[in-house]
């Protein structure tokens, strides 16, 4: 079975990230919120209700066979100084946007926001505990984030400017030195695809392709996207030679995928309220679905039509349900009441493929869907 750890994280404490990015990455409406709460606590309202949904998301993960492991408690309120910038923290409640794991190694992502800059203190613990028990652990080089990192006449308001320059592939982020966010690169078995966005430029996706190289193979995929940050509600691996493809940010190497096999899902449009305030979201977070193993999948209680198109991929669901607990792994549904928790999803570590499989022809050509390793999925839970 494929073994996933939880962790918990927090986001007391926490800073709007610094001004350049929090405005390329967000919707306009929302800068205001990141003016008014920028070094602060977010909402009190809001975080109470992100911790019943995700406290109970724990307790369901668990009778799932999910081992529950949570980071330290960090108080991300402290200032920090280095001799390029001054910040104070984020949050420790996405070990998916800063941990991807590759077989038994381990690597921390450096990040691009300076709000985020040491957020891996948080999963110390744990990384140590899973390096003395045989694991591999790599950190890769922490940028400086100094302001040549960030283009200063970047459009902030001029979305067709950003469309234009997106086709180009440039971005907020320069490639004045590597970054990148964990979350912006999904395996299938030994490849991996990665996109440049506005937090991993091309320095940060080449550093993980000579790291990962002879045994991985990295992959640059971009899609139509003025905003990119995370690849999880744009392109989501769901199972071998299958994904989901967000068609209002169409990927513009799919017809690769196609022709190397795989099948590829245009996912529902989702039913959240267009004015429903997603500050550091969209809407698509329907389709950042969390596979648990080929055969089951967490989504979105609301969410019906993402349901639907599960049970006719014949894929067992199990969601949120009225607060009770619904599981389809069976021909009839079974409901359980459970109590609340809070954590955060991320692999750690997964088993190698046992099958290498061909080489492929050049860096464009993703794997057939019969060699993808089913074990290796890039699975993730984040509010991208």
């Amino acid at each position: 079975m494929l073994r996933v750890r939880c962790l918990r994280g927090g986001s007391r404490g926490a800073e709007a990230v610094h001004y350049i990015g929090s405005r390329a990455n967000t919707y306009e409406k929302y800068w205001t919120f990141y003016q008014k709460y920028g070094g602060h606590h977010f909402p009190k309202d809001h975080l109470k209700k992100a911790v019943a949904e995700i406290e109970e998301m724990c307790n369901i993960l668990k009778m799932e066979g999910v081992t529950v492991r949570r980071p330290d408690t960090i108080d991300w309120s402290l200032k920090y100084k280095t001799p390029d910038f001054e910040s104070t923290g984020l949050y420790g409640a996405m070990p998916r946007d800063i941990l991807i794991v590759v077989g038994n190694e381990i690597i921390e992502a450096p990040m691009a926001w300076r709000a985020r800059f040491f957020e891996y203190r948080a999963y110390r613990a744990i990384i140590k505990d899973y390096f003395r028990r045989g694991a591999k652990w790599t950190t890769a080089p922490k940028p400086t984030m100094a302001d040549e990192l960030y283009d200063q006449d970047y459009p902030i308001h001029s979305v067709e400017d950003r469309h234009k320059l997106a086709a180009q592939g440039k971005f907020v982020t320069t490639e004045f030195e590597p970054c990148f966010d964990a979350a912006d690169f999904i395996r299938a078995g030994r490849d991996i695809f990665a996109q440049r966005s506005q937090v991993t430029n091309y320095m940060g996706i080449e550093w993980m392709r000579k790291h990962l190289a002879p045994d991985y193979r990295v992959h640059i995929i971009s899609f139509k996207d003025p905003n990119p940050m995370h690849i999880d509600a744009t392109f989501n691996i769901i199972g071998p030679g299958l994904v989901l493809s967000n068609p209002d940010r169409p990927c513009h190497q799919i017809d690769l995928f196609k022709k190397a096999g795989w099948t590829i899902v245009t996912p529902p449009i989702p039913v959240i309220p267009d004015d429903h305030p997603l500050w550091m979201s969209s809407k698509w977070l329907s389709m950042n679905v969390l596979m648990l193993d080929e055969k089951r999948v967490m989504v979105d209680a609301n969410e019906v039509p993402i349901q639907k198109m599960f049970e006719k991929l014949e894929v067992p669901s199990c969601y949120f349900v009225d607060g009770q607990y619904t599981s389809f792994q069976q021909s009839q549904p079974q409901k359980v009441s459970v109590p609340l928790r809070l954590t955060f999803v991320m692999p750690i570590p997964w088993e190698e493929a046992s099958t290498a499989g061909p080489a492929m022809s050049g860096a464009e050509a993703p794997y057939s869907p019969t060699l993808i390793d089913q074990a290796c999925w890039g699975l993730g839970l984040g509010l991208k």
